[in-house]
């Protein structure tokens, strides 16, 4: 593949396309890009405005409703603080028709290694959770069982409810070992039973307790204890990202293409109480992280 037959606009879309379907914390869904603008630096900043709730009054005919009042507001700024690149070559050495094969899998590697870097940074935003948005603790952690996950679950989707976050659209993501838990109960419903498309979500499995659940190998845990399985609402949390740059050069001391990139992006829980943690370790405790 002659370096001069690269067309940097089509590459750069395959890769951020790549990089999408990779998500799962990162994903249309989870998360909102209700405020993604033009990033072209990081650092920039993508302002986020909310309003404060208005008063209702009382009416009573033939008389005087009260002067409009002042709307409160309030101002959270998304900043683009992370930068992350990828830089490969491949060798001349390799044959004509194969290195087309080469170059395109390595792009697909690379989205896939930004996307999972994307994806842990997102779910460990889960530290900014609201107080009483918690369910167990790295002291007190819960021990999932089959009998008790799907229960738990509810919990989730009842502390979400006292806190005024709307029901449809709740999502919830499982490390896999949690997931097998709730394989066996039977008010699991298989995303192949839920009338759900499948592609809809990368990770989704099915549905319970009001959410979709999607499983996952990014949820937070320490030494595979302590695991934050997350649930919440795509309100809660924004992200704004770009494929800053993608270009082809030679190499000066090697006979090889090669190929840098350049993914910037951010993201912020804007609603803590949009999000509900249980902490919780595998029966036994310890095991095999995920």
């Amino acid at each position: 593949m002659a370096i001069d037959n690269f067309i940097p606009k089509i590459w750069s879309a395959r890769l951020l396309s790549n990089l999408q379907k990779a998500l799962v914390y990162g994903q249309p869904g989870v998360v909102n890009t209700d405020y993604e603008g033009e990033i072209s630096e990081y650092g920039d900043t993508v302002k986020i405005n909310s309003i404060g709730p208005v008063t209702i009054g009382d009416y009573t005919k033939n008389q005087d409703i009260t002067g409009p009042e002042t709307l409160s507001d309030d101002q959270a700024m998304l900043v683009i603080d992370q930068a992350k690149y990828f830089n490969f070559q491949v060798d001349d050495i390799d044959k004509a028709q194969q290195k087309p094969k080469v170059m395109d899998e390595a792009m697909k590697e690379a989205a896939y290694g930004l996307a999972d870097v994307a994806d842990q940074y997102i779910a460990n935003l889960y530290t900014g959770v609201a107080t009483n948005n918690i369910i167990g603790d790295d002291t007190t952690p819960e021990v999932l069982t089959k009998e008790n996950v799907y229960d738990l679950l509810v919990d989730l989707g009842t502390i979400l409810t006292d806190a005024k976050i709307p029901k449809e659209g709740r999502w919830v993501v499982l490390p896999p070992w949690a997931y097998g838990l709730l394989l066996k109960d039977d008010r699991f419903v298989h995303v192949s039973k839920a009338g759900t498309d499948e592609a809809l979500r990368n990770g989704i499995v099915g549905r319970a307790a009001g959410f979709d659940v999607l499983e996952s190998h990014n949820v937070p845990n320490t030494g595979g204890e302590k695991y934050k399985i997350i649930a919440g609402h795509p309100m809660a949390i924004s992200k704004a990202e770009q494929i800053n740059k993608v270009e082809p050069y030679r190499p000066e001391k090697r006979f090889a293409d090669a190929v840098k990139g350049l993914h910037l992006y951010g993201a912020k829980l804007i609603r803590p109480e949009g999000i509900a943690v249980l902490t919780a370790n595998k029966d036994g405790g310890g095991g095999v992280e995920g």
